[in-house]
């Protein structure tokens, strides 16, 4: 797992470079054209196949959820739990049939709400490597690299008019854990974008800069935010904000 995400750590590098800012208006006129590439329903379908997808594909995959009726970021996701569940008491390196079984049914679950939770997509990677399905291990894995490098050329994250653009407040630090960085509690710095600073500076970088204004595009009235508890990357451990 540690090496897997050093490689991963080394293309957001190269990748970070190619910043390209979604574009609401034309990824919504895309996703809805049925005679496009980018139809919706076909690039999801697509998605949960487990079929190679190009940047482009990714990009109007990610973004274009914000405008699908099931993208609901605020809403608790209940399968999630048990996702959280069976990992504070799974063997991480010996686990059993039935709890990777469980694990499994629980994150396919979980993903009817998050589909792109960069979590998620590590932990099926996970579980299906250990259940011994190379192919869907490769395909998650796939996937996972590729919402990654999705959120990372949205932007260079490193000043607040250069945000990365996300869906789901955990997104953002899911990309920072990939990296094995660790963070501390992220700070908002106006009503469309946080500040999540590393837990020390790493090449004079203090953290990332996320937008998050697609998260409350249809934010209830009565809604109070609370963060939700995200997991580490190298070792698979809960953490949680403080």
């Amino acid at each position: 797992m540690k090496r897997f995400f050093a490689i991963l750590s080394t293309l957001f590098v190269v990748a970070s470079a190619l910043a390209v800012t979604p574009d609401n208006d034309r990824i919504f006129a895309a996703i809805n054209d049925v005679d496009s590439p980018l139809y919706y329903p076909n690039l999801i379908l697509r998605y949960k196949e487990g079929k190679p997808m190009s940047e482009e594909e990714y990009h109007h995959l990610y973004y274009g959820f914000a405008f699908q009726p099931s993208y609901k970021p605020l809403e608790v996701n209940p399968a999630m739990t048990r996702v959280q569940e069976i990992m504070a008491r799974i063997s991480i390196d010996k686990p059993s049939v039935h709890d990777i079984d469980e694990l499994i049914a629980a994150g396919i679950a979980a993903m009817e709400h998050d589909p792109f939770s960069p979590t998620l997509l590590n932990i099926l990677t996970y579980a299906y490597g250990a259940s011994g399905d190379k192919v869907r291990e490769l395909a998650y894995s796939e996937h996972l690299r590729g919402i990654l490098r999705c959120i990372e050329q949205s932007g260079d994250g490193l000043k607040e008019k250069s945000p990365m653009h996300i869906i789901m407040f955990s997104h953002g630090t899911d990309l920072i854990a990939s990296k094995n960085i660790g963070y501390r509690k992220g700070q908002i710095m106006s009503r469309t974008v946080e500040f999540v600073p590393f837990d020390y500076p790493r090449n004079k970088v203090k953290g990332f800069y996320f937008d998050y204004s697609r998260v409350y595009w249809n934010k209830p009235d009565n809604y109070t935010f609370k963060r939700e508890r995200t997991w580490q990357f190298n070792n698979l451990k809960p953490r949680e904000y403080k």
